[in-house]
């Protein structure tokens, strides 16, 4: 815990893409300085993981909920700067946050419909915001690591699936026995904690989303998933990083052309559009990018003050 201090206001604007909140941190956040964004994020972690706690985790927040913390660039050809945080750590890109993102700079008038070039921990990313609302995302390169490993799961026996990187690691799988639906949350639930335990202890301790599929439930939709993110819950939206990876592991199958359009379901109905040019077709690298709508739903005024015991989140545990 740190040490006490002053009365702290932090002004954050929350949106939602495709059902998935992102609460962006417009003012109030940690001074982390204007080294590149990695570096930065080292900084996040190892002296201020506080605020990340009094941002994202109850009573001021919840486990679905990513933050955002909107930072200086370090590159000269981007116009912002941004941090990805969750309930349990950090996160390299974030599909769905960076439209919630794009959405929140529009509402709070620091961007307008046009291409915008972000600086994230894991390499710069272009978007564009369009006149209806839509944002497209060109992702950070993405690749199939390896294909169709066999993984023992208990109460499963083995699973096969694909370990990818779209901006954070998945174990993607077919979800066979259980159904993609929300009266099966429970069982998907299980099914994927167990899971990204074996994926770990049996080769794979990089791997921190596990993404399960299943046929779509509407009219369009080639596909239709569940994403375990890394604090324990759910992604409500397609999940954008999420949907990277599947898409580099169709491209490398060859079931899915360049410029192709791959509309990804998510366990709520919500959809993304995307598409994939080739990066370098010989070692399997993609450039992925995703289209989707983010909906700011509230401005705020976070206070942290120094009598709360509850100043800096619950931690489980």
């Amino acid at each position: 815990m740190p040490p006490p201090a002053l009365p702290t206001a932090i002004r954050v604007i929350d949106s939602h893409t495709a059902g998935e909140p992102t609460r962006l941190v417009l003012e109030g956040g940690p001074e982390l300085g204007d080294g590149p964004l990695q570096e930065r994020l080292g900084h996040f972690r190892e002296r201020y993981d506080h605020y990340r706690r009094a941002i994202v985790n109850e009573p001021r927040g919840s486990d679905p909920l990513v933050g955002a913390l909107l930072c200086r660039p370090h590159r000269p050809d981007c116009q912002a700067g941004v941090i990805f945080f969750n309930n349990v750590g950090y996160l390299g890109m974030c599909g769905h946050g960076t439209i919630g993102l794009v959405a929140s700079l529009a509402a709070a008038g620091r961007c307008a419909p046009g291409p915008i070039r972000i600086d994230t921990p894991v390499g710069p990313v272009d978007a564009r915001l369009h006149e209806d609302g839509q944002v497209d995302v060109v992702n950070v390169r993405s690749f199939r690591k390896a294909r169709q490993a066999g993984i023992s799961v208990v109460g499963a026996g083995e699973v096969r699936g694909d370990v990818a990187w779209g901006g954070n690691w998945f174990f993607l799988a077919d979800a066979h026995t259980v159904p993609i639906a929300l009266g099966t949350l429970e069982e998907l639930t299980g099914l994927a904690a167990r899971l990204r335990r074996a994926v770990n202890e049996q080769g794979f301790p990089e791997v921190d989303h596990v993404e399960l599929f299943g046929p779509p439930s509407r009219a369009g939709a080639d596909s239709r998933n569940f994403v375990l993110c890394p604090g324990g819950a759910y992604d409500r939206s397609p999940c954008g990083t999420g949907t990277s990876a599947k898409l580099a592991c169709l491209a490398a199958d060859g079931k899915l052309e360049e410029g192709e359009p791959w509309v990804q379901e998510s366990l709520i109905g919500s959809t993304f559009t995307a598409r994939y040019r080739w990066h370098d077709r010989g070692r399997g690298e993609i450039v992925p990018t995703l289209t989707g709508r983010a909906y700011v739903t509230s401005e705020a005024i976070l206070r942290l003050e120094p009598d709360d015991p509850f100043c800096w989140g619950i931690v489980a545990g």
